[in-house]
């Protein structure tokens, strides 16, 4: 266990960091969406092209890690909805938290936390489930969100919406353009492939000191939310679903699947399952702000997880780790 803290402390600690920087007044507020722009449309994607152009072809198509892991967020959004629902939660709110319930923070946090606990090949698992999360997982539970709405605002409206919204995520693209790249064992030219690596080797620490800034700002913002006083019993469910429902619901769909015949290494289902065991993506709090949906609510899912999971996760690491 000692060895395993060695290794996530590190990256929990530049949360801690980028928390007490906007807290103090060190970051201002406003310099923080410059950061969170910096990793999602520079350094993140440049990380995520080197992850998927040095990623056997066949690891990044893995159909039994895709599915296996698509039912399991298709699960969790239906059971957190369900339990979410009541008269003042209503469709929005819940479909949002059922968002951070499903979809961990692998890009910001997972690929870079997995890579140096397992190694380059557990890479290609956690891509896998990047893409089911940011086009599928994303797409449902803003559709979702809209079925408060009537009409032309309706549900079809919103998934039109949340699939042009991928289409400019810069993530998906760059993890297709390394896989062409590792399809045709291409390479980029020794000046394009040093900016690159710049670019990708910035991604970890300033993605996990943005995580620690945004869930700072969010709270710090929190007294300004319309929604009413916030109850543990609307959050802390919630985190647990997260922390420790989600881990294990993947663990016990893949080894079904693998039962059924269902071709998933055991070192793809370790990855899926630590991925799972992964806090709350914090990118769905700018989207419960775009959409109108409680973000305090969400923004303390995404503080409670993030802060318990470096025991939590580091515990599933002791036990799933070869």
């Amino acid at each position: 266990m000692l060895d395993v803290l060695r290794v996530t402390f590190p990256f929990f600690a530049l949360v801690l960091c980028g928390y007490l920087a906007a807290r103090k007044g060190f970051l201002p507020l406003p310099a923080i969406p410059g950061l969170n722009g910096f990793v999602l449309f520079f350094a993140l994607p440049c990380m995520l092209f080197r992850f998927g152009a040095s990623t056997p072809i066949a690891q990044l198509l893995d159909a039994g890690v895709f599915f296996s892991y698509l039912l399991c967020a298709i699960l969790m959004v239906a059971f957190s909805v369900s339990v979410s629902l009541n008269e003042r939660i209503r469709w929005n709110d819940a479909s949002l938290g059922a968002l951070v319930a499903a979809f961990p923070n692998t890009g910001f946090m997972g690929v870079p936390l997995l890579v140096a606990l397992l190694g380059p090949a557990a890479a290609g698992p956690a891509i896998v489930t990047i893409l089911v999360d940011m086009v599928l997982t994303t797409s449902l539970c803003i559709a979702l969100s809209r079925l408060d709405a009537a009409g032309e605002h309706g549900a079809a409206v919103a998934a039109r919406k949340a699939l042009a919204g991928v289409v400019r995520n810069p993530m998906p693209w760059a993890i297709s353009l390394g896989a062409v790249f590792s399809w045709q064992n291409l390479e980029l030219m020794g000046p394009v492939a040093k900016t690159v690596g710049l670019l990708g080797d910035a991604a970890s620490p300033v993605a996990l000191f943005t995580i620690g800034a945004v869930l700072a700002r969010s709270q710090m913002l929190a007294h300004e939310r319309e929604h009413g006083p916030l109850r543990v019993v609307d959050y802390l469910p919630i985190a647990f679903i997260k922390l420790l429902v989600h881990p294990v619901l993947v663990f016990l769909v893949a080894a079904i699947a693998m039962r059924a015949g269902v071709t998933i290494e055991p070192f793809a289902l370790t990855v899926m399952v630590l991925v799972a065991a992964l806090p709350s993506a914090s990118n769905v709090s700018l989207l419960a702000e775009r959409f109108g949906a409680d973000n305090g609510r969400i923004a303390r899912i995404i503080l409670v997880t993030t802060a318990a999971a470096f025991l939590t996760f580091s515990g599933a690491v002791a036990l799933l780790k070869p």
